[in-house]
């Protein structure tokens, strides 16, 4: 019989967290009685209970809804001491999990208005992953994220901001919200900007919307990481192409199952993109809502497609490759994947 190893124990980055969606419970709960916000009946359920809420966001009315609670959440992010505990706490969960390298994704134009304005926010956000990398040691950057449902033209000026910032932190520019609403062409300037100034282009793709919106995210982006992409499984020619470009799909099992994009978590089709190649990063997108952290990722392959633990080492390794990570960093965390599967097992 195989050893099972502790997949908390196994070295991996993590590429798909958002910012307010990496909050612990027990901090929103604080934060919302230290600013007197009344949460939504649904979110203070979830949190006091442990488990996630009951959300469907196949439908648009349902991912309002999911919206919704995520928006009254964020309203509780108000200062910049609120900023540092999160971004710390974001950082001590993950190492817990066995996370070296972690990238947080954020829309700083979200937190602009009770932080001073764009600059002054984002200049908080990458202070506080300072700290938090100087007092937890782990590896940790920003990749910035323009939403959909927002004017292209707030996407440029977000690119140019990521840019400006590549040299304190930000590696990244993404495109989050609503698939099913702005065409990924329509940001292309926005990416081009941000590509132009070294940045690595990681837009939301193939989750809410089939295959097209993949390669949707390749053609008119030119998507190096794709958030997500799920969806690839169900068309095998580009299955072919997302192997043939060495583009990383960042899928977060927890989170398809929670927004109903799969029933159950054996439906998530972990071992069709696997077998066929596509570099995958395990993420935990949004805990505070999802109820998982990145470990229980792992748990998902493990348990609910019997992937072995050569081929979580594998999943973990492909995360790392997946990274903006120093070459230095990636080659100790992909030595120390090595480590775990030649360690003993339970």
């Amino acid at each position: 019989m195989e050893r099972v190893r502790d997949v908390s124990e196994l070295p991996k980055a993590h590429l798909h967290l958002h910012f307010t969606g990496s909050m612990r419970p027990t901090t929103l709960l604080e934060l919302a009685d230290k600013y007197g916000v009344r949460l939504p009946e649904a979110l203070t359920d979830a949190l006091t209970s442990g488990e996630p809420p009951k959300l469907r966001a196949t439908d648009e009315r349902g991912w309002f809804r999911f919206q919704r609670l995520y928006d009254a959440a964020r309203s509780c992010l108000r200062e910049p001491e609120d900023i540092q505990r999160l971004v710390r706490e974001a950082a001590e969960e993950d190492l817990k999990d066995g996370s070296g390298w972690l990238e947080i994704q954020v829309d700083p134009t979200s937190y602009a208005p009770r932080l001073g304005g764009l600059i002054p926010a984002l200049e908080i956000i990458l202070d506080a992953v300072d700290t938090a990398v100087r007092e937890t040691g782990l590896g940790m950057r920003v990749l910035v994220a323009a939403n959909r449902m927002k004017h292209p033209l707030e996407a440029r000026t977000l690119a140019r901001l990521a840019v400006r910032y590549a040299d304190r932190g930000v590696v990244g520019f993404g495109l989050s919200n609503d698939e099913r609403r702005g065409m990924a062409r329509d940001f292309d300037r926005a990416f081009h900007i941000a590509r132009e100034g070294g940045l690595l282009s990681a837009p939301h793709g193939g989750e809410l919307t089939g295959p097209a919106s993949v390669r949707d995210c390749l053609d008119d982006l030119n998507a190096s990481r794709v958030g997500h992409g799920v969806r690839a499984a169900e068309d095998p020619r580009l299955l072919e192409r997302l192997v043939d470009r060495g583009v990383t799909c960042e899928v977060c099992p927890a989170s398809n199952v929670a927004l109903g994009v799969y029933e159950k978590p054996e439906d998530v089709p972990l071992r069709t993109l696997f077998e066929a190649g596509v570099a995958l990063a395990l993420g935990a997108d949004d805990p505070l809502l999802f109820g998982s952290r990145l470990a229980a990722q792992y748990e998902i392959a493990r348990v609910h497609h019997d992937f072995s633990d050569a081929e979580l080492a594998e999943l973990a390794r492909q995360s790392v490759r997946g990274s903006a990570a120093p070459e230095g960093v990636k080659a100790k965390l992909l030595a120390g994947v090595d480590d775990w599967l030649s360690g003993p097992g339970a």
